[in-house]
């Protein structure tokens, strides 16, 4: 008999070679006293070689009897649950789908394990290789029927949402404990990341929950791998490749450049994993925003709304993560209007006087980086952002100096205030030949309107806190265009560098602190492979001036000094149709990659 073609809500039970009564009879036994057939159906449930008909007889039998299935029966009940039904045939899916739904309708205690049932299928199973009586492989299985297996999870829990509407109070929890490890491989990560973002789409109510979820476990990967670890994996990486294929050259002509970007592996592997998430939740922006091509605005307004709100409760405090924050990075680009929302937000965090200090300083940084870096934040408002940064620090500065005492150089009491010049002389590096280039006369007659000169004399002396490199650069820039002259007192505070001496177990050591705001650009040049931040400017010439600042090697950096601003780099759309998966499994969105 076809099982494909039948009425399963109506057809009679499939004959199929059992043992022991009916589930009724065998209940009603069970009640009595006599265990003896409600063993045998747990154990005949529990047969890992169990046919697709004695399935689907099992659960029409049960959902016969589906109001006497109380809590007395949960061992029952979870061996049903754990019974293979991902994957298996059409009639199997559906009629356990059915039982399903009358189970939580009827015995609503046995939702949450039918909940973890449904999620723990998130992921692909681990294939597990035993030989000796010791596994030698756990790995993540490469099944090409995963897009159809995650379907079908999901029609359950939209089912299972359907009869029950408090599920999403239940679920959240579930899906935040069943987040597989962060070092788990890149696959299991990307699946469950992928299954997460797709149960949004049909509860909208869980996305900023499940976006807190994700980011978090990114943020987890990210200030694990840092910059120069990753720089030096991919640099080892590259040798290696080529001392391989160096001995073989000019056997074959072979051109390898068609390989796809997108399936490039990170050489270092917390990175590789952080790039698949990134990958997966770049794609999911990308989708949530756009519905047929076009731009939505009010689901863009929406989404930017979650992504700000874990912003700030998890991406602003944690220190020195350096690709996470592109998530917003690149929600920003698709409207104007959306990174003047994000810097309006940011200035209002660093010059409230209620928020801490620390995260004061955090949104600074954020704000000069973001100013710097986003080509896609037209000139206009980058002065304007540049007027109110250096409204506030003038007016901290009268502060200082109407209070009749003698201002002194103290992070620990004017931290915002440094870290507010430091976003001021970060953003004018990168951003002053933008400002100069239409109109070089009222470019220059706007530098000056700004007073830097103020801001680098006063007492509270900024450029003896801000990075060195910052300083450098900002000093030859504004000595080119006249604007500021700061070497003089770059040499003064040279001579005024106290070294700080640490001791350890090795014995004390004297170093000089180059960071004293313990600063970092949020911004910086994005290294994963997968994706990369679109309109971007990069900074391609080191700085190199001598302590005094000679004309000679200053005009040597400013003759190339241009920022590069053509790293653009485009994204395919992309779906959330499970049709559409990766070569690892699905969800990854497909990237095109423009090199500068």
């Amino acid at each position: 008999m076809e099982l494909d073609h039948r009425d399963f809500l109506n057809s009679p039970p499939v004959k199929t070679v059992r043992f022991g009564g009916t589930v009724v009879e065998t209940l009603a036994k069970h009640k009595l006293g006599d265990s003896r057939d409600y063993e045998l159906l747990k154990h005949q449930l529990a047969d890992p070689e169990i046919k697709d008909a004695q399935i689907i007889n099992w659960l029409q039998e049960f959902r016969s009897c589906v109001t006497q299935l109380t809590k007395d029966h949960e061992q029952l009940i979870y061996t049903i649950l754990r019974v293979p039904w991902v994957g298996r045939s059409p009639a199997v899916v559906e009629e356990y789908m059915v039982f399903l739904s009358n189970l939580v309708s009827a015995q609503t205690v046995y939702l949450c394990a039918c909940l973890k049932m449904v999620v723990s299928h998130f992921t692909p199973k681990r294939v597990t290789i035993c030989e000796g009586g010791v596994d030698i492989s756990d790995s993540d299985d490469e099944d090409e029927n995963l897009p159809r297996n995650f379907n079908q999870c999901h029609q359950a829990l939209q089912l299972i949402t359907r009869y029950v509407p408090s599920t999403s109070r239940f679920l959240m929890p579930i899906l935040t404990d069943n987040f597989p490890f962060v070092q788990k491989s890149s696959t299991t990560l990307e699946c469950y990341a992928h299954n997460l973002l797709r149960v949004t789409m049909y509860i909208p109510s869980l996305r900023r929950d499940v976006l807190e979820v994700i980011i978090g476990k990114m943020l987890k990967l990210d200030v694990s791998a840092a910059r120069s670890d990753i720089e030096e994996a991919e640099e080892n990486a590259a040798l290696s490749q080529r001392a391989e294929v160096r001995p073989e050259e000019g056997l074959f002509d072979m051109v390898t450049t068609d390989v796809p970007c997108r399936a490039a592996v990170m050489a270092h592997p917390v990175a590789d994993r952080l790039d698949t998430l990134m990958a997966v939740m770049m794609a999911y922006i990308k989708d949530a925003c756009h519905v047929d091509g076009s731009l939505h605005v009010e689901r863009t307004k929406d989404l930017y709304r979650d992504v700000l709100n874990v912003f700030d409760k998890l991406i602003l405090p944690t220190h020195a993560s350096a690709h996470v924050q592109y998530t917003l990075f690149y929600l920003c680009s698709f409207r104007v209007a959306l990174a003047e929302a994000f810097l309006d937000h940011l200035w209002k965090i660093l010059q409230s006087p209620s928020q801490p200090a620390v995260l004061r300083q955090a949104a600074a940084g954020y704000l000069g980086s973001f100013l710097a870096r986003a080509k896609f934040i037209p000139v206009l408002t980058v002065r304007a952002c540049l007027d109110l940064l250096l409204s506030w620090i003038h007016c901290y500065i009268d502060s200082q100096d109407s209070s009749g005492r003698q201002a002194c150089c103290d992070i620990s009491l004017h931290g915002p205030f440094y870290t507010a010049c430091q976003a001021v002389f970060y953003t004018l590096i990168f951003r002053h030949r933008a400002m100069l280039e239409n109109n070089m006369k009222k470019g220059l007659e706007y530098l000056q309107s700004l007073n830097l000169e103020r801001v680098v004399m006063c007492q509270l002396n900024p450029l003896k806190v801000c990075l060195p490199s910052v300083t450098s650069m900002f000093a030859a820039i504004t000595r080119t265009y006249q604007v500021v002259f700061c070497y003089t007192i770059i040499e003064r505070n040279n001579r005024h560098v106290l070294p700080v001496v640490r001791s350890s177990a090795g014995g004390d050591s004297v170093t000089t602190n180059t960071n004293p705001l313990d600063s970092f650009f949020p911004f910086d040049p994005y290294l994963l492979k997968r994706y990369t931040g679109p309109l971007f400017i990069f900074w391609d010439v080191v700085m190199k001036p001598d302590k005094k600042g000679s004309r000679e090697d200053e005009d040597d950096f400013l003759c190339g000094e241009t920022p590069q601003t053509e790293g653009i780099v485009g994204m395919t759309p992309s779906s959330y149709d499970s049709s559409l998966h990766s070569p690892s499994c699905v969800g990854s969105p497909p990237l095109t990659f423009q090199r500068p």
